[in-house]
């Protein structure tokens, strides 16, 4: 269930508007992204065991190749956070507009979704143990609308509507489906938490993978029957010009009551989900500076032990993306965004996948086979997404890159699994002071 429920966040409440400018034949794409969540899900349980790392996925490259590609990775994977961040504010925005009746246009919708973004940062100001209290409250909210068409959905199918919504681009499926991919894979960000529990779960030899398949498949049903429905409910072109999918379907379902109410649970959902992932990337920018890999002032916390400059910096950025990626209708923006994030989190998964290649070859027992066939998808998304946003990404990489030279001055401390993260940064401390370094 945590591993389901760490994926099954505002990814799918925003999917279908922006998948609908292919078709319905992105299920295929849905079936393709399971079977490569599967894979990569397994591998990093089966890492976890064998070499138990604080800091998850990122962190395999920092031990397999040194510092350059720790950096790396770990700046990766704080922009596939930060991304994301503004990517589930976008669908929080979308759906709450729906539910108060706002036409948001591009300046209004870009307004709205800022408005959150620090609204959910100043939560995550108070302290980690107010931002559970604010997710918790809101988590229940979330599975109202994905509950509500995977069951009651169905007397409203219709097959005819979804042949012909099929393939409504007009180009032949080796190119249509390709462009799918990567926005389909940006609901399985997450499959890796089952690994990153490893540690304290018990007998995880057994329980670790069992919890990893269970998860993944329970959450791949969820999103795959969804799709279908709401393919069979409404036209593709009603679909992909709505802010609020699921509250569309609804409507079509339930009628016109049932449209608002739906919007208002997946806007609060995506509330709450988006309250954990900011909390989840100031976490992952102080772990990254608790190793010298990113500057000091990402590792301070002050009282409830928040971290306040990584909450600070992730609000500006993420405020310039919205920006930056500002888009005719909320879904293309969230399109854009999902997109951009699910590539930075596919580039850390092939790191850890190489990784377990290396170690392989260094003698250390590995998942050669997993890792072969998880880098081998990751990769092949990378390639496929669509143009614009590949070149950013790359630009983005390039500048990752020339950011090691600065950071490069730093001491570099392996995450240790019998060290809390919390304790690395003074360890540190003490290692750079001359009189206490024997």
């Amino acid at each position: 269930m945590v591993v389901a429920g760490n994926m099954i966040g505002s990814g799918i409440f925003l999917l279908p508007a922006t998948l609908a400018g292919v078709g319905s034949l992105t299920i295929l794409g849905w079936i393709i992204g399971t079977l490569g969540a599967l894979a990569l899900a397994l591998l990093f349980s089966k890492l976890a065991r064998r070499k138990p790392l604080a800091g998850g996925p990122a962190t395999y490259a920092f031990d397999a190749f040194g510092p350059f590609w720790g950096s790396q990775s770990s700046l990766w994977y704080w922009a596939a956070c930060l991304i994301g961040n503004v990517a589930i504010a976008t669908a929080a925005s979308s759906y709450l507009a729906s539910f108060f009746g706002i036409s948001a246009g591009p300046a209004l919708g870009a307004f709205l979704t800022v408005v959150l973004l620090w609204l959910v940062t100043i939560v995550n100001l108070v302290s980690p143990r107010f931002v559970g209290q604010f997710d918790g409250v809101l988590l229940i909210a979330g599975l109202i609308p994905l509950l509500l068409v995977v069951t009651v959905g169905w007397a409203s199918f219709d097959a005819a509507q979804f042949g012909a919504s099929w393939n409504v681009s007009g180009q032949p499926l080796y190119r249509a489906l390709p462009n799918s991919l990567a926005l389909v894979f940006w609901a399985f960000t997450g499959l890796e938490s089952a690994s990153v529990a490893a540690a304290v779960v018990e007998n995880p030899e057994r329980n670790v993978p069992i919890a990893t398949l269970a998860g993944v498949l329970i959450a791949a049903i969820l999103y795959i029957g969804a799709s279908i429905v709401i393919f069979g409910v409404a036209p593709a072109a009603d679909i992909a010009a709505s802010n609020a999918p699921f509250a569309l379907a609804a409507a079509k379902m339930l009628g016109p009551t049932a449209g608002p109410l739906v919007a208002l649970c997946g806007g609060l959902k995506a509330l709450g989900t988006l309250a954990g992932w900011v909390l989840m990337t100031a976490q992952v920018s102080r772990a990254a500076a608790d190793h010298g890999l990113l500057p000091p002032m990402f590792a301070r916390t002050r009282a409830g032990d928040t971290p306040v400059a990584g909450l600070l910096v992730a609000g500006f950025i993420g405020t310039a993306c919205i920006v930056m990626t500002i888009a005719p209708t909320l879904g293309k923006q969230f399109g854009y965004l999902s997109e951009a994030s699910t590539l930075f989190a596919l580039c850390t998964y092939l790191g850890a996948c190489a990784a377990a290649i290396r170690y392989r070859l260094m003698g250390v027992r590995g998942e050669t086979g997993l890792a072969v066939v998880g880098a081998v998808f990751c990769f092949a998304v990378i390639a496929l997404s669509t143009k614009p946003v590949l070149m950013a990404f790359l630009i983005s990489l390039v500048i990752f890159a020339l950011l090691y030279l600065p950071l490069s001055r730093r001491k570099y401390v392996l995450p240790d699994p019998e060290v809390r993260t919390g304790e690395l940064a003074k360890l540190r401390e003490r290692y750079d002071d001359p009189e206490t370094r024997s």
